[in-house]
Order: C-alpha cells, then structure tokens, then sequence
C-alpha cells in the first residue's frame, strides 16, 4: 500500500494527528513508520551498503571490499537487518566455489531519490570528516 508522507509535520496524512496541527509535533504522535525508516537506514553502514548496491548485484566479499572499515562481520549483520526488511535480496550462486549475491529489491531501489537527496544536503550543509580508526 503506497501512501504519501508530509516530512514537515513527521505524521501520515491520513493519520489523526496531521487533521489536527496543534498536536503534529508532539512527540508522541510523530509517525513510528518514519522513525523506524530512519534507524533503518541510519545505521551504521547501511547508507554505504544500499549506496553500492543502488549499482546492482554485489557479492559480499565485494561488497566488504568497498567499504573501508567494515568488518565482515558488521556487514553480515546490516545486509540480514535488510534482507528481513524487504529492502536486499540474497542468492547463493553455484560453485565452485559457492558465492553469495546481494541486491536491492524494489522496496531497496525506492531508497535512490531519498539517498541521493541526502547526499546533496550533505555536500552542501556538512563539513568532510577526515577517516580516523575512531571513525573508520
């Protein structure tokens, strides 16, 4: 089911709360589909990962390549925190040897507009940080 969302006042449209401008911001009404979208995509790693994968298939030692930094371990945990979101697909490609692909579903391919209108915020409001092991 595809709705639309209104970002200024954090609510569905159709929800209660966005009828009812006075109680729009309250905390307890902001939109928990939003928020869930948010910690989803905001984890760490994740906007790299959907980013390579926005190219097309990937498999995984690839993909933990392309990311300086990342653990295979943490990449392992960010693509099954996808997959079960509906946002990545996984296939096991025959052997030898065996190799596993990942790749964006529709749902994951729908994130382009909204990474790419993040980036751009990015580049225009935020200053570059230098890569330290801290950060790496």
């Amino acid at each position: 089911m595809e709705r639309s969302y209104d970002v200024e006042m954090a609510t569905a449209p159709d929800s209660a709360a966005a009828q009812t401008p006075e109680i729009a911001h309250d905390p307890a009404v902001v939109c928990t589909v939003f928020h869930h979208a948010i910690e989803l995509i905001g984890k760490r790693w994740t906007g790299a990962i959907v980013s390579i994968l926005l190219r097309g298939p990937v498999r995984f030692h690839t993909l933990v390549s392309a990311v300086p930094g990342m653990s295979e371990r943490l990449c392992a945990d960010r693509l099954r925190e996808l997959e079960v979101a509906g946002l990545v697909s996984r296939h096991v490609l025959p052997g030898p040897p065996v190799g596993v692909e990942y790749a964006l579903t529709e749902a994951g391919t729908d994130l382009r507009d909204s990474l790419s209108a993040l980036g751009a915020w990015g580049h225009r409001w935020l200053e570059p940080v230098a890569a330290t092991p801290s950060n790496a």
